[in-house]
């Protein structure tokens, strides 16, 4: 019991010192695991020409670069904003209203499971998100080992 106590508090002390001196060192990298594809892909006769996936994914770029954009614009204002009591301020009137969105209390669902002898709560992934990003023009015409489909009216090739 003592043996354990003390390898414990050394252990903490050793983690407390890594975090100070080397910080990554603590850091354990989750393995990237790749999303199955959801339901409702083209079929390879209807898969748009390659041209079209490209305008797609070049609108979509920009749209996320802009919604970024946008996300950092409402923070830095929001710092000022939340700590303002409502009220009118020139042309502007700010009020904070209640929110009718509700999410699950985890630390009571948690406790009741507890409670009852229901071991952890069950937990579900989130829907996978999707990725555009913009390869240079070297891997982009490099040959790829991903199956190609062949569109049969469009002729357009695009790799899997």
């Amino acid at each position: 019991m003592l043996k354990s106590l003390i390898s414990r508090r050394l252990r903490i002390v050793s983690d407390a010192v890594r975090s100070v001196v080397s910080p990554a060192s603590l850091m354990v990298e989750a393995p990237t695991v790749p999303a199955p594809d959801p339901v409702g892909l083209y079929e390879a006769d209807e898969v748009p020409p390659v041209a079209d996936i490209e305008a797609a994914a070049a609108a979509f770029d920009v749209a996320a670069q802009q919604s970024r954009a946008g996300d950092r614009g409402k923070r830095a204002a929001k710092k000022i904003l939340d700590r303002l009591p409502a009220g009118r301020y020139g042309s502007w009137l700010v009020s904070r209203t209640v929110s009718n969105r509700q999410t699950a209390d985890l630390d009571k669902i948690r406790a009741i499971f507890k409670a009852n002898g229901l071991g952890p709560v069950p937990m579900k992934s989130s829907a996978p998100s999707l990725k555009v990003e913009r390869l240079s023009e070297a891997a982009a015409t490099a040959p790829t080992s991903a199956p190609v489909l062949v569109g049969a009216t469009t002729g357009a090739a695009v790799a899997l």
